[in-house]
C-alpha cells in the first residue's frame, strides 16, 4: 500500500517534505529498538539455589533457630542476686540514747539446684532441636513444591508441543479436505468434521498456553522476585532416578525425616518440662546476708531463706506437664505410622508409574503411531474416510498424553519419596534412560 505517490510528495511544501523523509528514515531505527530480549533459561539446580538463597520462609525459619539457640543461653543463666538497702533516721525516746542516721544493706542469692537447672537446659536444648527440624522441614517442603512445579511445567510444555503438532496436522487435513470438497471428490460433511476438529485443536493449544503461564507464575512465587517474570526451564520428564529398596527407604525415613525428628524433640522437651515441674516441689533455698547500722552499733548477719512448699505442692502444673508429655508421645507414634504409610504409598505409585511408562513407551504409543500412519496413507489414497483417520489420530493422541502423564506421575512419586527421606532427594542418583 502506497501512502504517497511521487506527484503527491512533490506537491508538499519543502518543510513538510523534509519532515516526512526524516520520519521514514528513522522508522528502521525504531523497529530495531523493539526487538525482544532472549528469555533466560534455568535448570532445576539453578532454581533450587535461587530458592534456598532468596525464599523468605526459609529465612524466617533460620531466625527461629537463632531464637531457640538464644533460649539455651537463657536457660543456662544463673539467678541474679537481690540487693536491698534501707536508710532512715533514728530518734531517741529514752534518755541516754543517741540520735542520728540508720541504714541497712542486705544481699540475697537464690540457690539454683543442679537437677532443676539440668531439666530447664534440657527443655531448651530440645526446643532448639525442634526448631532445627522445623527449618529442615521448611526446606524440604519448599524444594518439593519447587520440583513439583518444575516438572509440572515440563509436562505442560510437552502437552503444548503435542497440541501444536496436532493443530498443524489438522490444518493440513482441513485444507486438503476443503480442496476435495470444492472439486466434488468428498462430501461437505467431511469438511464440517475437519473444521470442528481444527477448532478443538486450537482450543487445546490455548488452554495449554494458559496453564503454562499459571505454572510459571507459581514457580516464580516459590523462587522469589529474583526470578524474572519471563523465563524458560531446561529439563526433561525422561530424567529417571534409581531408588533403593523399600526397607532401606523406611530405615532412612526413621533416621532422618525432619517431621519425625521434630516430634521426637517435642517429646523430649515435654519430658524435661515434666521433670522441671516435679523438681519445683523441693524447698527453694537462698542465702541472705547484710548488716544494720545505727549511731550506737553495727549488726552483721548471715542466714538462709527457705521457701517450704506446704500449701502449693505443684500438683496442677505437674498434671498439665504429664498430659502434654502423653500427647507428645502419642503424636510422635502417629507421625511415625503416617510417614511410613505415605512412604509405602509413594513407593507403590512409583512402581505403577514406572510400569505404565515402560508399557506405553515400548508398545502402546508405537502401535498407535503405526496405526495412525497406516490410516493417514489409506486416507490419502482414498481407501478410508476422514472418520477412520480422525479415530486413529485420537487414539494416538490419547496414548501420547498418557505417556506424558505417566512420566510426570513418576517424577511426582520420586519427589514425594525424596521429601520423606530427607535431606530433600540428596541421596537419589539421577540417571537418564529407561525406568528400571
Amino acid at each position: 500500500m502506497k501512502l504517497f505517490s511521487a506527484t503527491g510528495l512533490l506537491a508538499l511544501s519543502r518543510p513538510l517534505r523534509g519532515l516526512l523523509l526524516c520520519t521514514l528514515a528513522l522508522l528502521p531505527l525504531f523497529g530495531q529498538g523493539q526487538e525482544k530480549s532472549p528469555q533466560a533459561h534455568y535448570t532445576l539446580k539453578q532454581l533450587t539455589a535461587l530458592a534456598l538463597e532468596n525464599n523468605r520462609g526459609l529465612q524466617a525459619a533460620a531466625d527461629q533457630v537463632d531464637a531457640a539457640r538464644a533460649g539455651i543461653d537463657s536457660a543456662g543463666a544463673f539467678p541474679n542476686p537481690e540487693l536491698e538497702t534501707v536508710k532512715g533516721n533514728l530518734r531517741a525516746r529514752l534518755p541516754g540514747t543517741n540520735e542520728g542516721d540508720s541504714r541497712a544493706v542486705w544481699i540475697t542469692q537464690r540457690i539454683d539446684y543442679p537437677w532443676v537447672r539440668s531439666a530447664r537446659i534440657g527443655a531448651a536444648d530440645a526446643a532448639f532441636d525442634a526448631a532445627r527440624s522445623e527449618q529442615q522441614l521448611s526446606r524440604n517442603e519448599l524444594l518439593a513444591r519447587l520440583r513439583y512445579r518444575f516438572y509440572e511445567l515440563l509436562r505442560q510444555e510437552a502437552e503444548l508441543k503435542a497440541a501444536r503438532e496436532d493443530q498443524a496436522t489438522m490444518e493440513q487435513i482441513a485444507n486438503r479436505i476443503k480442496l476435495k470438497v470444492d472439486t466434488g471428490e468428498s462430501p461437505r460433511f467431511e469438511s464440517i468434521k475437519a473444521d470442528t476438529e481444527q477448532l478443538n485443536a486450537r482450543k487445546v493449544v490455548q488452554t495449554a498456553e494458559l496453564r503454562i503461564r499459571q505454572t510459571r507464575a507459581s514457580l516464580r512465587q516459590l523462587v522469589g522476585a529474583v526470578l524474572p517474570a519471563s523465563f524458560e526451564v531446561d529439563g526433561s520428564l525422561e530424567d529417571n532416578s534409581s531408588l533403593p529398596p523399600l526397607e532401606t527407604l523406611r530405615s532412612e525415613l526413621l533416621e532422618r525425616n525432619p517431621e519425625l525428628a521434630r516430634s521426637r524433640a517435642l517429646s523430649r522437651q515435654a519430658e524435661n518440662l515434666r521433670d522441671h515441674e516435679r523438681s519445683q516441689r523441693w524447698p527453694a533455698l537462698a542465702i541472705k546476708g547484710g548488716y544494720d547500722q545505727t549511731p550506737d552499733s553495727r549488726d552483721s548477719r548471715v542466714g538462709l531463706v527457705l521457701t517450704v512448699p506446704i500449701w502449693d505442692r505443684r500438683s496442677g502444673p505437674i498434671a498439665e506437664a504429664e498430659a502434654r508429655l502423653s500427647k507428645a508421645r502419642n503424636e510422635e507414634a502417629l507421625q511415625e505410622f503416617t510417614l511410613q504409610q505415605s512412604l509405602e504409598a509413594a513407593w507403590q505409585q512409583w512402581q505403577i508409574a514406572s510400569g505404565q511408562v515402560t508399557a506405553l513407551q515400548s508398545g502402546i504409543v508405537k502401535q498407535a503411531e503405526a496405526a495412525l500412519k497406516v490410516a493417514e496413507a489409506a486416507y490419502r489414497y482414498g481407501e478410508r474416510g476422514i472418520l477412520e483417520f480422525l479415530d486413529a489420530q485420537r487414539v494416538y493422541r490419547a496414548a501420547r498424553n498418557e505417556l506424558i502423564a505417566a512420566r510426570f506421575d513418576q517424577q511426582v512419586a520420586i519427589i514425594e519419596i525424596g521429601r520423606l527421606r530427607a535431606p530433600q532427594a540428596d541421596q537419589i542418583t539421577e540417571t537418564k534412560g529407561n525406568t528400571p
